[in-house]
């Protein structure tokens, strides 16, 4: 399975040599560590090189917009990097200027922070003028680049701590038409969700239902907040439990790690209603135990509905599995209505 660090490719760092003129670029940049370097250590690593082949910014401006379109997606952003490490805050105004020409060929998203972290004021007053960009790419850069944790990027502690600067940026966006900059409107909405909940809320209960392209950000928004049963977010969407509603026949299979997880239940309903169905798989850790929600789905139900699911136990970078006896839990509407013990084994 390929790595993400490996779009730096031999190839790809031959090219990147070829446009530039170096023909041993790609001994450059290897040298003897290569291999042990993550991905943002090889993007610096890149850049660096750069650094020894290039006019320092803003003199280096050409040439990068030259280079871009040339070396396109996620590897693309050694170019946005280099301008972080060059430019000095006295080329603000031209940093950010080209950081916005770049960011459609890849992203400059992780650049900006920078010079979001040096002044956020001053910065908030640029992202939100590219609000109003005729491109996507710079219109998901106001967005993107001021998330307060955004994976890989340095963390902004002052928007962790009260986000309300940066939600004039986002209130902008939240009709966008390009599901490319909803996305990164609902991500940032969900990272201050988890801290400020009443930020979100007070969105969905002025918003929803105004437009289709709000209604999907603040859905897509809501989703940590709906995973915890927040009975806030939960009534607002229409997750109220009406009649009787009742669950029986839970069956839970034991797992082999690295096989899948069998259950199936039935849920009964009095009336006809919309339920949201999710389960909770208490992981046993090497110290204690740790929850994660899963979404079965959201169906309108009467009667009787037979629900069979099927939960990989295969090991991955994300989630490693251990042994012994975890806890599956059937929730409905945020509440949870059966839970049962199962054993986890040793792969064979």
């Amino acid at each position: 399975m390929s790595l993400i660090k490996d779009v730096f490719s031999p190839s790809w760092l031959d090219r990147l040599g070829e446009a530039v003129d170096v023909p041993d670029f790609r001994i450059r940049v290897e040298q003897g560590d290569w291999n042990e370097l993550a991905f943002k250590q090889r993007v610096r690593r890149v850049a660096e090189t750069l650094e020894t082949i290039l006019s320092p910014f803003p003199d280096s401006i050409a040439e990068l917009e030259r280079l871009a379109p040339q070396f396109t997606g996620l590897p693309g952003i050694v170019f946005p990097e280099y301008v972080e490490r060059t430019a000095t805050l006295a080329d603000w105004t031209l940093a950010l200027a080209t950081l916005a020409k770049l960011t459609p060929h890849s992203t400059s998203e992780f650049a900006v922070r920078r010079f979001l972290l040096a002044d956020q004021e001053l910065y908030l007053e640029q992202a939100f003028k590219w609000t109003t960009s005729d491109d996507e790419h710079v219109r998901r850069l106001a967005s993107e680049g001021t998330r307060p944790r955004l994976p890989w990027g340095q963390a902004i502690p002052r928007l962790i701590a009260d986000p309300r600067p940066a939600l004039p940026i986002l209130d902008a966006l939240l009709q966008d038409p390009s599901l490319y900059v909803r996305k990164s409107v609902a991500n940032h909405l969900n990272d201050i969700s988890k801290t400020h909940p009443e930020y979100l809320i007070e969105r969905i209960e002025r918003h929803l239902g105004t437009d289709p392209n709000t209604d999907w950000i603040l859905r897509h928004a809501s989703r940590t907040l709906l995973k915890r049963g927040n009975p806030e977010v939960l009534q607002l969407f229409g997750h109220v439990t009406q009649g009787e509603v009742t669950l029986t026949d839970l069956v839970v299979s034991p797992v082999t790690i690295g096989q899948e997880l069998q259950f199936s239940f039935q849920v009964h309903s009095s009336v006809e209603q919309r339920l949201r169905l999710e389960y909770a798989i208490d992981y046993v850790k090497q110290r204690g135990t740790s929850r994660k929600v899963f979404q079965l789905r959201e169906r309108e139900v009467k009667g009787v509905l037979q629900v069979e699911r099927r939960q990989s136990f295969r090991n991955m970078t994300t989630r490693v599995h251990y042994p012994g006896t975890h806890t599956l839990t059937i929730l409905i509407n945020g509440e949870a209505y059966a839970t049962a013990p199962f054993e986890v084994e040793e792969e064979i």
